[in-house]
């Protein structure tokens, strides 16, 4: 696998090789050994599949405060979502940056955010199927979200790559409140991320 680091202390872009012949090809998305050598040993405990049907539809930013505070690495299956993380550790020299890549069922193409960032995507086309891996359990009390469209965040969605000129949102996320009102629970570690060497 290549493992690319976005200038986020712990986000990594990560390209599972492909083995291709006539048939098609195979991927080997996760090998916990593998990733573990390469100082990423993260032990998913649970895994999401989302469809967003329309292109245009954003989800986020989402993250699950301590204790089920969670690691996600994401992928695409179909079609294409521009992924973004933003860093919510107090204390982290990155703090409020964020980052981005396009995900797409043909780059194969995963983000892996730690705890510690707030998650969301933008679906770049239609009968978009995301599938994320996370180490923690859901849990309702610890979830929230944070305004996509924050002014302080500044995050350049890509909304007319969507064809769109607004978002799909759902209730809850058109209702999130801005990085202003949001006192994060998470605290920046410089000592490597758990799951880390």
């Amino acid at each position: 696998m290549e493992i690319e680091d976005l200038g986020l202390p712990g986000l990594k872009l990560i390209r599972p090789r492909r083995f291709a012949d006539a048939r098609g090809w195979f991927s080997e998305t996760w090998n916990a050994r593998e990733m573990a050598a390469a100082g990423l040993a993260h032990d998913f405990v649970q895994d999401n599949h989302s469809f967003s049907a329309a292109a245009g539809t954003l989800r986020g930013l989402h993250y699950q405060a301590p204790p089920a505070a969670q690691t996600k690495l994401v992928r695409c299956v179909a079609g294409a979502i521009w992924d973004v993380a933003v860093d919510v550790r107090r204390g982290s020299p990155t703090f409020g940056r964020w980052a981005a890549a396009v995900l797409s069922a043909e780059n194969g193409a995963q983000l892996l955010a730690p705890r510690g960032f707030l998650h969301g995507f933008l679906t770049l086309t239609p009968k978009a199927e995301v599938i994320y891996k996370v180490d923690a359990h859901y849990d309702a009390a610890c979830d929230g979200a944070v305004a996509w469209d924050d002014p302080d965040l500044a995050i350049a969605w890509p909304l007319a790559e969507a064809g769109v000129t607004a978002p799909i949102l759902s209730d809850k996320d058109a209702a999130a409140p801005r990085m202003a009102q949001f006192a994060s629970p998470f605290v920046y570690d410089p000592s490597p991320q758990e799951g880390e060497a």
